[in-house]
């Protein structure tokens, strides 16, 4: 018994150290997978954080929309005169430069109307020549009385013109001659006078000479003194001899003036006398100019004649230019460089004016995305876009925002929505903003079409250009302030 109890309290003791040990391995287990947990939790914060963030930025600095489309110049070719198709000189979708010839319409109907105009218009101009010739007829014949009594006229009032200047001078010399007689009788009292005096002078001096001869011989004066009075006896002897030869000169000019004087009348009365004469010729030739002025209205009616043909070789040189610039429209060109595309036109075919025959596609394309309005709170011109094309989804096309429409598509549509009959329901609207791209060597490197679909990618966290007028209309005042304050502020964060 008592074994037997003692192997059950060995047993029991067994069983107890075994499940204490079950116990301890179990706990130790579970703190394991507890720490194992916590670190899958923070591996996977981590990690979301690390994604998220970035995604979660990019998210809020990017808008993008599937509503886009390669744009271009769509440019249509159209005849602009009519005729049948003789050379086709491009394929479909080939590439032609600015001025490649691209049709040849048949030139023959047009090179006769040449013919016809150029002929038309070599009539007018010998029909202008003859009118031209009856014009110089007309003068010739009906104005030579007229030219002739407007030159007599002219003729007879330079006469009187000249007679009368020669009056005029003549007269002058007259009272030329009567001032320059009236001086000369002026110097000749001045003569006379002077001789008056110089005898007076000279009667003096005698006698002193003589009253000096009788003292000289009583020695009262000396022979000094005797000499001195003879010397001035004969001065004045000379100085009156002297005026009396300025008087006989005198007298002569006097004389000289005098006939002068009298040739002068005599030339005035003659003077005048043509003068009379002169206008009596001159009233003579205004009668006759008075009666030769019908004569211009000849004339007048010849120029008329001749006038209209100028006009009418005017309007055969504008047939003829009309039908030359026909006969160039015959050969197409290409406006600009581009691809040829819808070429519906062949050899033989007739075609009218404005038909579309081709179409020019250039080169030059730019993205056309239609962007929701709530999209566009802080888009500006010039922000960085990148494009992904649909054709090649694994580029990417660089490129900028180059201009937001003032208006929505809807607006601008064919019937445009009328919101004021009370069916009304908010939609959000889409504005159309060009995209450019920026790498030339992208564009010639793959094919973009304008239709194509593409996705752009805007940066709005760039802040681009804002361009504010100095008036800001009421209500958009604070929606532009808001966007300048956000531009500002991302672009403090990024510094």
């Amino acid at each position: 018994m008592n074994e037997k109890h003692e192997k059950t309290e060995i047993t029991a003791s067994g069983m107890t150290e075994t499940l204490s040990g079950n116990n301890a391995s179990g706990m130790l287990r579970w703190n394991n997978r507890r720490i194992l947990f916590r670190l899958l939790a923070v591996v996977l914060v981590i990690v979301v954080l690390g994604v998220g963030i970035p995604i979660y930025i990019y998210l809020r600095t990017h808008v993008s929309t599937d509503d886009a489309f390669i744009e271009g110049h769509i440019i249509p070719i159209s005849p602009r005169v009519a005729g049948h198709v003789a050379v086709v000189h491009v394929n479909d979708n080939q590439r032609v430069k600015a001025g490649d010839l691209l049709i040849e319409l048949a030139p023959q109907d047009f090179e006769a109307q040449l013919k016809a105009a150029e002929t038309n218009l070599t009539a007018a101009r010998a029909s202008y020549q003859t009118s031209q010739i009856n014009v110089d007829l007309t003068t010739v014949t009906a104005t030579s009385s007229l030219d002739e009594a407007q030159a007599n006229m002219v003729a007879a009032n330079a006469q009187v013109e000249t007679a009368q200047a020669t009056a005029s001078a003549v007269a002058s010399q007259r009272e030329q001659a009567r001032a320059q007689l009236d001086s000369a009788r002026a110097a000749l009292a001045q003569a006379k006078a002077e001789v008056a005096s110089a005898e007076a002078a000279h009667q003096r001096d005698v006698l002193d000479l003589q009253r000096a001869q009788e003292l000289v011989k009583s020695n009262v004066i000396s022979k000094q003194e005797l000499d001195h009075a003879l010397a001035v006896e004969k001065m004045s002897s000379a100085e009156l001899t002297a005026a009396e030869k300025k008087v006989q000169t005198q007298l002569a000019v006097i004389q000289q003036a005098e006939a002068g004087l009298k040739a002068a009348e005599d030339n005035l009365r003659q003077a005048q006398a043509q003068v009379s004469a002169r206008q009596a010729q001159m009233e003579e030739s205004r009668a006759r100019l008075k009666s030769a002025r019908s004569a211009p209205k000849q004339v007048e009616q010849s120029r008329s004649r001749a006038e209209a043909a100028k006009a009418d070789i005017e309007r055969a040189q504008a047939l003829v230019e009309q039908a030359r610039l026909n006969l160039s429209y015959t050969r197409i060109t290409a406006p600009a460089d581009g691809f040829v595309t819808e070429k519906a036109v062949e050899p033989g075919a007739y075609v009218l004016v404005g038909q579309s025959l081709m179409t020019i596609v250039p080169s030059d394309v730019w993205v056309l995305a239609n962007f929701k309005e709530t999209q566009l709170t802080r888009m500006h011109p010039g922000q960085p876009v990148k494009v992904v094309v649909d054709t090649y989804p694994g580029v990417v096309f660089q490129g900028h925002v180059d201009s937001i429409q003032h208006g929505t598509g809807a607006r601008f549509s064919l019937l445009p929505p009328e919101n004021a009959t009370g069916n009304f329901v908010k939609v959000v609207q889409r504005l159309p903003v060009k995209i450019v791209f920026d790498r030339r060597e992208q564009l010639e490197r793959y094919l973009l079409a304008p239709g194509m679909s593409v996705v752009p990618k805007v940066n709005v966290g760039v802040p681009g250009r804002v361009e504010i007028s100095n008036k800001i209309p009421s209500g958009v005042s604070s929606f532009k302030t808001s966007a300048n304050a956000q531009s500002n502020t991302r672009s403090s964060q990024k510094h």
